[in-house]
C-alpha cells in the first residue's frame, strides 16, 4: 500500500482548496465580506468562519486528534455559521489559516488508516472510518464551499478564480 504518496496527494489537494478559499475573497472589503450571499443570510466571512471551526478544527483537531480543548468547543451544538460581530475579516482569515495549520499538526503523525480519536454522539451510526476518509471529506467540503464563493464573487464584481480561454 502506498500511504505516503497518498497522504502527500491528499495534503496537496487540501492545500489547493484552502488557497482557493482565501484567494477568491482577496480584495473584497469588510462590507462585501459581511454582506448576505444567499437568501439564508450567510456571508462570505461566515463561510470562512464555518470552515475554520466546523471543518478544520472539528475534523482534524477534535475528531482525529481528540484534543480536549477542540472536543470541548463542540460540546454545545450550534455550529460556527455566524461570525461573531467583534471579529474583523482579517481576524477570521487568520483564524482559518491558524486552524488549518493546527489541524495539519494534529494529524501529521497519524497513519491514514488510523481511526477517529473522538466521535460526536449526535451523528448516530454514521461514521467516517479513518484519516483517509476524513481528509477526503474535508477536501470535498472545502471544494464545495470554494465553488459557492466563486459564484458569489462573480456576481459581486465579475472576478473569477479560474478562467479557461
Amino acid at each position: 500500500m502506498h500511504t505516503e504518496p497518498d497522504r502527500a496527494a491528499l495534503a496537496r489537494r487540501l492545500q489547493i482548496q484552502r488557497t482557493h478559499i482565501l484567494g477568491i475573497l482577496e480584495g473584497l472589503d469588510e462590507e462585501a465580506l459581511r454582506a448576505p450571499a444567499a437568501p439564508s443570510g450567510w456571508s462570505c466571512l461566515d463561510l470562512v468562519h464555518h470552515l475554520a471551526l466546523d471543518v478544520e478544527r472539528f475534523w482534524f483537531r477534535a475528531v482525529m486528534g481528540g484534543e480536549p480543548a477542540a472536543v470541548d468547543s463542540f460540546a454545545v451544538d450550534g455550529g460556527a455559521w455566524t461570525t461573531p460581530p467583534g471579529l474583523t475579516a482579517t481576524e477570521v482569515f487568520d483564524l482559518y489559516r491558524r486552524e488549518a495549520a493546527l489541524g495539519d499538526a494534529a494529524v501529521a503523525e497519524r497513519p491514514l488508516a488510523s481511526g477517529p480519536a473522538w466521535w460526536p454522539d449526535r451523528y448516530g451510526p454514521w461514521r467516517l472510518r479513518d484519516l483517509r476518509e476524513v481528509m477526503l471529506h474535508v477536501i470535498t467540503e472545502t471544494a464545495c464551499h470554494a465553488g459557492q464563493l466563486d459564484i458569489v464573487r462573480e456576481h459581486r464584481d465579475g472576478r473569477q478564480w479560474l478562467v479557461l480561454d
